[in-house]
């Protein structure tokens, strides 16, 4: 579904604060460092807790190679400014041939400095500008008030709510579900673009 440019791993986003670019095996230490933290893991589908030695690195290489193959962009963000370790991951993954899924992980220390949802508009503004796709979807844990404020200030809007399976976690885990048209993205950037110009021309 992506095309050439983001199947190169010189692709990288840039926000105000942050890279978002392919994961490389360096990162393999910073990953771990912050899916090994429970409160990180508890709300995800996917990562187990304990997370076992090798995970980090076999997250780097499947990355990688659906990046490679165009079928799904997963990054990691690492800040412009000091210290450049990972501190978070985000991804957009296929589902058919016209639409995609959103998912991110940060870590601890970046929470509640509107990093994921920095980043999480980047995904999104990419996704749309890069791909056919003519929805993107986000799936958020009942109890999981922080991601959920993130994807609805994207504008995501709720769609159901109802189990979903979980395998780190055992089974099935009760979920919000949202998505995000393409019709209302373009909508939200031409207000966006509007927004800025007043400000440019009251300056």
């Amino acid at each position: 579904m992506f095309p050439d440019l983001a199947r190169d791993d010189v692709f990288r986003i840039e926000t105000p604060r942050l890279w978002l670019r392919w994961p490389r095996i360096c990162d393999a230490a910073a990953i771990h460092k912050f899916c090994s933290q429970w409160e990180v893991a508890r709300f995800t589908a996917r990562i187990p807790h304990p997370y076992p030695q090798g995970s980090a690195e076999r997250f780097i290489y499947a990355a990688r190679e659906a990046n490679a193959s165009g079928r799904d962009l997963t990054l990691v963000m690492t800040p412009i400014k000091g210290k450049r370790d990972a501190v978070g991951s985000i991804s957009l993954e296929s589902r058919g041939k016209d639409r995609l899924a959103l998912g991110f992980v940060l870590a601890p220390e970046a929470w509640g400095k509107g990093l994921a949802t920095e980043a999480a508009q980047a995904m999104i503004d990419a996704g749309f500008g890069l791909t056919p796709a003519v929805e993107i979807l986000a799936s958020v844990r009942v109890e999981n008030e922080a991601s959920r404020a993130v994807i609805e200030k994207c504008g995501f809007a709720l769609a159901g709510t109802g189990p979903q399976g979980a395998p780190a976690r055992g089974g099935m885990v009760e979920c919000h579900s949202f998505r995000v048209r393409r019709a209302d993205w373009a909508e939200a950037g031409a207000q966006r673009r509007a927004a800025a110009a007043d400000l440019a021309r009251a300056s």
